[in-house]
């Protein structure tokens, strides 16, 4: 029976129930809840919590909360959100876009091998002092390719996963198909890519390059619902074409949504929510009714959310 880490202790991944494999509870930048928590929202745990709380009614179970500590991570708030409200939250360890030129490994101070024994320690004893777990690791390159800092902490992310058995997610562009350059590396650190989601993998509509990435075993998480530039639609007609060629346990739906999010200046919540004030259960009032108005069965849309991430966490 596979265990996942979760904010307040290990689960079975029986347990999972309706998952949304790519979220954040808050987005800013390392230290900025607890440092500059008047940018956010105005009580922004309250408010987070009010939204996990619809969310849990709404049929979902479990969030995986994809904030790494250069994007604003903090597991007290996330532990304290789920206990409040009733979602199971995974957190993650590993790293998005911004990596410090004390770490990024010009100077020689730091390797993959020193930040993959880092990312394992918040694996296996916690994140600083807090006890809390990451269930998940993250690694991110984007536009620019897999620069050579991130190439580093792609490459101790693939380190800490061969050490502890924990999955990868990776962060990735589509448009420009950097996830090929991902891949390679991961290959080349001995990843089996069944342990690997491919996330962001909706931003494209290039169906050949999606199934590429299935065979080689990876999951993908269409996770940027309803998205920018590609439509919400564009990116459910090409989840059923993955679904209609088979792929259904291999994809992991999700938004890509803050629950708590700094608040633009003279902008009030719902103005700045128009564009999604399903918030994380678009995917549940929206792009599940349009798979079924596109005749997807139904059995096989009631396993979107559920199969895919038990699977991955599985490592099936």
């Amino acid at each position: 029976m596979t265990k996942v880490n979760t904010v307040l202790g290990p689960i079975s991944t029986k347990n999972l129930g309706f998952t949304l494999m790519h979220e954040h509870l808050i987005v800013g930048f390392h230290g900025a809840i607890r440092e500059f928590p008047e940018l956010f929202v105005p009580n922004v745990l309250e408010y987070v919590v009010a939204g996990l709380k619809r969310t849990k009614a709404g049929g979902v179970d479990t969030v995986v909360d994809m904030t790494t500590v250069d994007l604003g991570r903090d597991v007290d708030f996330i532990k304290e959100a789920s206990k409040r409200s009733g979602v199971n939250i995974v957190a993650c360890t590993g790293w998005w876009l911004d990596v410090p030129r004390f770490i990024n490994g010009s100077t020689g101070s730091v390797n993959a091998v020193r930040m993959a024994d880092s990312f394992a320690r918040e694996i296996e004893d916690g994140i600083g002092d807090t006890g809390i777990k990451a269930g998940i690791i993250k690694a991110a390159s984007d536009v620019d390719g897999v620069t050579p800092p991130l190439e580093m902490m792609l490459r101790a992310a693939a380190k800490a996963h061969l050490k502890t058995g924990v999955p990868i997610a990776i962060h990735s562009y589509h448009p420009g198909q950097v996830a090929r350059q991902q891949i390679e590396i991961l290959k080349d650190e001995g990843v089996n890519l069944k342990h690997v989601k491919v996330d962001h993998a909706n931003d494209t509509t290039d169906v050949e390059y999606l199934t590429w990435m299935l065979e080689l075993g990876c999951y993908l998480g269409l996770d940027r619902y309803p998205g920018r530039n590609t439509s919400s639609m564009s990116r459910t007609k090409t989840m059923k074409a993955l679904i209609d060629a088979g792929y259904v346990d291999k994809l992991c739906p999700s938004h890509d949504c803050s629950m708590g999010y700094i608040l633009p200046l003279g902008k009030t919540t719902d103005e700045y929510e128009v564009g999604n004030p399903h918030r994380y259960l678009y995917i549940k009032r929206v792009v599940l009714k349009e798979l079924k108005e596109m005749g997807v069965p139904a059995a096989k849309i009631n396993r979107l959310c559920v199969t895919g991430p038990r699977n991955f966490f599985e490592g099936k």
